[in-house]
């Protein structure tokens, strides 16, 4: 067992909007101080913790050096004010767990690990994945299921039996189901942390009884999606509404194209001089996902701003949905 022991069982260690940053590259290399920048914006605007080296952040693409330095990044400049989720996840469970040491190494406060990509495991590789890691760090666990990317689905049995690990503390779930939601509140019970993995379904898996969203459009829109979150926890659902009817398009434009190129064609729109390089194989979304993300931040009301300009509190004013 490496690192500080944490107690986690039955407190709700992470709630509310969590950005999973996207990784900023220029010239074909990670842009440290545009990340830091991002990072602080981030955190300005409402975000309760972010993810780095996530699926949106390309850790596919990167160096096992490289994906650790960009977790340290992220905690260093964190600084303590929010939690800071590693993405740790891998194929190999052993590549997991140096991640998950690096990770603690670096004072993340909880690793993301999402299920075995590729090869397939059955529901008891997955326990046995999940169950070395838990038995070789000290890091919290949020397991992260995306049937879509990995050809593998955690079942909520499956989950409850994990959920009995103090270590394992909550599910980022990308699985598409929202009544997953109830099923694993009976199988892990209602401590467990449950975190929605999609934007455009974060509202009924609140309602459900989620705790927050792993967003990708928080990375260019995080007051609204903070608010958003926010409203739904202290159960103003007419809010809450009115929120997910300025943000639904938004969620779904920046999907129209293989994520994340239209994120980061979003946040050059929006955001001055962001490094908006993506990694082969990824490309440059189509000119129809161009065109959907520019309506979709034109409906949200989201206009390019420039921290120099433009203080916080004038994206908390252009933030809010209009009354009535």
């Amino acid at each position: 067992m490496t690192g500080k022991p944490f107690e986690v069982k039955g407190e709700q260690m992470f709630s509310g909007s969590i950005p999973a940053l996207v990784t900023p590259f220029r010239g074909g290399a990670f842009d440290e101080p545009l990340f830091r920048e991002f990072v602080d914006w981030q955190i300005e605007e409402g975000s309760s913790a972010l993810v780095p080296c996530g699926t949106t952040g390309e850790s596919a693409t990167m160096s096992i050096d490289e994906h650790n330095h960009v977790v340290k990044v992220c905690v260093e400049q964190a600084g303590g004010r929010v939690p800071v989720i590693a993405g740790c996840g891998s194929n190999d469970t052993k590549v997991a767990l140096a991640h998950m040491h690096a990770a603690e190494a670096a004072g993340a406060d909880a690793a993301l690990v999402v299920l075995p990509y590729y090869n397939r495991p059955n529901q008891d590789g997955l326990l046995q994945h999940y169950r070395y890691l838990a038995e070789n760090s000290s890091l919290p666990i949020i397991v992260y299921n995306v049937p879509a990317r990995t050809v593998t689905d955690i079942l909520p049995d499956t989950l409850g039996e994990l959920s009995k690990l103090a270590t394992v503390i909550g599910i980022k779930d990308a699985s598409g189901k929202v009544e997953r939601v109830s099923a694993q509140r009976s199988s892990c019970g209602p401590d467990f942390c449950q975190l929605s993995g999609n934007d455009d379904m974060a509202l009924g898996f609140m309602a459900s009884g989620g705790r927050g969203c792993i967003s990708v459009t928080a990375n260019v829109a995080p007051r609204l999606c903070a608010e958003f979150q926010r409203a739904c926890l202290e159960g103003r659902w007419d809010e809450a509404l009115a929120y997910q009817d300025r943000l639904f398009p938004l969620h779904s434009a920046l999907f129209t194209d293989a994520s994340p190129g239209p994120i980061k064609y979003a946040l050059s729109r929006v955001y001055p001089n962001f490094a908006a390089e993506l990694r082969m194989p990824m490309t440059w979304p189509s000119e129809a996902s161009r065109k959907a993300v520019d309506a979709a931040l034109a409906h949200a009301g989201i206009a390019g701003h420039d921290r120099e300009l433009r203080g916080t509190e004038d994206l908390r004013n252009n933030s809010r949905p209009e009354a009535g």
